[in-house]
């Protein structure tokens, strides 16, 4: 029986995998593997959708518009980030597809673009943005697939905020500050990184008074907005996530 060695291609599927299990392709999916990677009937590819793990599968059937996909064995079982969310001010178009695409990654469970009164974007495009964090499932071997919301402000995201859930602000007015988690526990959490405007007065006042926000310094230099997203998940990752 072939292996997930074999396969050299994964795709993110709608349709759960299982043993046995017949799964259609789209026309986008079928153009990918048989027009652009050039795979054919008896191939094998690894599939995931994001809760049953990851699968070995063969392509039985390969059309221009189409194609089917047989379920043959688990390759991986199901895992799940650390409930983690990340929260953003949305930058120039790159800047936040890489924000996504390396919060995908890095192990965030959701992504969570914030308008703050600094932030430049009015809008974003967030099927765009949901199909980068496919995307980035699909290349660095996750089988979850985090979800992206639409643009909603921040005033109104912490007026309903969880009682349960905790928050590392990551505030550049502390840029050189000893200021970390310390120690903080575990459990849910997010992490907000701010506009490349910085957080208003108001803001910072607002979020330090929060009982459940945790101001955080991430060293001595003030970072760029997507540099901060990484830096600022590594720290969590490090100190209260899956990397120890």
């Amino acid at each position: 029986m072939k292996n997930g060695k074999s396969a050299k291609v994964r795709l993110y599927v709608e349709h759960p995998p299982g043993q046995g299990q017949t799964i259609p392709l789209t026309r986008e999916q079928a153009h990918y593997l048989f027009g652009v990677m050039r795979l054919g009937a008896g191939d094998h590819i690894l599939v995931f959708d994001g809760a049953h793990g990851e699968w070995l599968a063969q392509v039985v059937e390969a059309g221009k518009r189409g194609g089917i996909l047989s379920c043959v064995e688990q390759t991986r079982g199901q895992m799940n980030p650390p409930d983690l969310w990340l929260l953003f001010a949305p930058i120039k178009k790159a800047r936040t597809d890489f924000i996504v695409e390396k919060a995908a990654e890095m192990g965030a469970a959701r992504i969570c673009p914030v308008q703050t009164e600094f932030t430049n974007a009015e809008r974003i495009r967030q099927d765009r943005l949901q199909a980068h964090a496919v995307e980035a499932a699909e290349q660095c071997g996750g089988t979850f697939v985090p979800q992206v919301d639409d643009l909603q402000r921040l005033d109104r995201m912490l007026a309903d905020w969880p009682v349960d859930r905790q928050l590392m602000f990551c505030d550049e007015a502390l840029a050189g500050a000893a200021e970390t988690l310390g120690a903080a526990g575990g459990g849910k959490w997010a992490i907000l990184i701010g506009p490349e405007g910085g957080f208003s007065d108001p803001e910072r006042a607002r979020l330090t008074a929060l009982p459940f926000a945790h101001a955080v310094s991430l060293g001595p230099r003030i970072l760029r907005a997507d540099t901060a997203a990484v830096a600022a998940m590594t720290v969590w990752q490090q100190a209260l996530g899956d990397w120890g």
